[in-house]
């Protein structure tokens, strides 16, 4: 598996900036098949960085309704990823 298949997207909530200004953690949605080792190496190749421990964690999809239909967003895999000290990934910088 390549490592840019690994890593789909950042993950951008309020939660996800606070991890990254306090505690220096990192979200990503990553292929559902990929182990931490594998997200560790993909994050440390891509973005050149490196990476203290990273933490996984299956989230289960959202059932919507739209109007009688009752439907199901795809469950998906997070991957948060602890840097070092003195490392840092810059997603959205100067925009």
């Amino acid at each position: 598996m390549n490592h840019y298949d690994v890593i789909k997207r950042p993950v951008n909530t309020e939660k996800s900036t606070i991890q990254k200004e306090v505690a220096n953690q990192v979200s990503f949605e990553v292929d559902r098949r990929a182990n931490r080792v594998e997200i560790g190496k993909a994050v440390e190749s891509v973005f050149n960085v490196k990476v203290a421990s990273v933490q996984t964690m299956q989230v289960k999809g959202k059932v919507k309704r739209k109007g009688k239909v009752m439907g199901r967003r795809k469950d998906w895999k997070k991957a948060v990823v602890k840097l070092l000290p003195g490392e840092h990934i810059d997603f959205f910088d100067g925009v």
